[in-house]
């Protein structure tokens, strides 16, 4: 995806539809996640709507937008964070920015092939607290 398409649709996601996603983010038969984390600059909370996929340590999330976004940033300035998938929540610490090479072999077959499709070129490894 070009990065003015893509500002144009994160911006979109931001603003409209990730307000409308967080009503289903994270539920027990809802695909997507919330990911809760602290403003790194207004300490406020806040929600964000993301994909998130149960792997060997934790959980890998895709960073289709790249990694200069506000909520990935303030997770990685605060170390830690929430995730809700599924139903449960876990408590995530040292969140690690992982590149594709590294992220996709980790994936179900459907998953690996979607991303590369879709370009995805970094995710993130959340940690659950009590497994770091």
């Amino acid at each position: 995806m070009a990065p003015a398409l893509r500002d144009v649709v994160r911006t979109f996601n931001k603003h409209l539809l990730n307000p409308v996603m967080l009503l289903l983010a994270g539920r027990k038969h809802w695909y997507a996640a919330v990911i809760r984390h602290t403003g790194r600059r207004s300490g406020k909370r806040y929600a964000t709507p993301v994909v998130a996929d149960r792997v060997d340590g934790g959980f890998l999330v895709p960073l289709p937008y790249g990694t200069a976004v506000d909520w990935l940033r303030n997770v990685l300035a605060a170390g830690r964070g929430t995730l809700t998938v599924r139903g449960e929540t876990f408590e995530f610490v040292a969140p690690e920015i992982v590149d594709a090479e590294t992220a996709l072999p980790q994936l179900p077959p459907r998953r690996r092939e979607m991303f590369r499709r879709l370009g995805t070129e970094s995710f993130v490894k959340l940690r659950p607290a009590d497994v770091a």
